[in-house]
């Protein structure tokens, strides 16, 4: 008797143990279960930017160029003078890592000309944008804002919309007739080989020569040229070249103020030279 119910206890064990385990099996299914949202997707943090760092502006740009754009800076006389001017003078900033830039100011016999380069590093804060399209939205901007006129053939050959708030009233169209005064027979001899796909007129026309979108220079870019006086004074152009490669946007501004009252500078001359500046830098960046 005591065998039997020995046995018999046993397998009431043995019963308990089975309907554990099928139990403890439907729980642990219901448990896979139980987040049909978890798809096991992450989301993908987007891309940095190129660049981590900036170059030092006022090293950026060489002697041979400085002696292009300021003619004055030859014939300061006193060499430590000359050196200085050469050195130029560094913009105030508080993050080199973000947003440097230099300027020169020469005087000479003819004009008065001034150049300042500035670097900005864009870092986009925001994991769902790219360093780079928060740069471009900075450059785009920026464009929006130099109101570029209509450009003369068509709107897409750059590769680059014309901003929407861009017309055919734009004071920056007022100032491509004084192109004029440039040598159109020069036009072929220095930078008209990299005239953007959007100018459609012969080179050294004031088409060629109004503001417009570059598409030679960096990921985007856009020249502006500009002629004002001040009252008595002689007429002064200036001449910007803006362009982004990757997450770093670089702004030429290039200035010549004639010392005689009714000479006006020459936009092309110029504009070459600020496009050849800019031209360089976008290829000390690796663009």
């Amino acid at each position: 008797m005591q065998r039997k119910a020995y046995v018999t206890g046993t397998a009431a064990l043995l019963a308990a143990l089975v309907a554990g385990c099928t139990s403890g099996s439907g729980s642990d299914g219901s448990t896979d279960n139980a987040n049909p949202g978890n798809t096991g997707t992450t989301t993908v943090a987007a891309q940095p930017g190129k660049y981590r760092t900036l170059p030092e502006p006022c090293g950026a740009v060489g002697h041979d160029t400085l002696d292009s754009m300021l003619p004055g800076i030859k014939q300061i006389a006193d060499p430590a003078q000359r050196d200085k001017a050469y050195q130029g003078e560094a913009e105030l900033t508080y993050d080199t890592d973000r947003k440097v830039g230099c300027h020169w100011k020469v005087e000479s016999a003819d004009a008065t000309d001034r150049l300042s380069v500035d670097f900005e590093r864009v870092v986009s804060y925001d994991n769902a944008v790219s360093d780079d399209d928060q740069a471009k939205k900075l450059f785009q901007g920026k464009q929006v804002a130099a109101n570029l006129p209509e450009p003369s053939g068509s709107s897409t050959a750059s590769g680059v919309p014309t901003p929407a708030s861009s017309s055919s009233s734009s004071p920056s169209s007022s100032s491509s007739p004084s192109a004029s005064s440039s040598p159109s027979p020069s036009s072929s001899s220095s930078g008209s080989a990299s005239a953007s796909a959007g100018d459609a007129s012969p080179s050294g026309s004031a088409a060629d020569l109004q503001p417009r979108v570059l598409s030679d220079l960096g990921d985007e870019a856009y020249i502006d040229d500009q002629l004002g006086s001040s009252g008595s004074t002689a007429e002064q152009r200036t001449v910007t070249v803006v362009f982004r490669t990757s997450n770093v946007v670089v702004t030429i501004e290039y200035e010549e103020q004639p010392t005689v009252v009714g000479t006006v500078p020459d936009s092309k001359e110029m504009q070459d030279r600020a496009r050849n500046l800019a031209s360089h830098l976008d290829d000390a960046l690796g663009g």
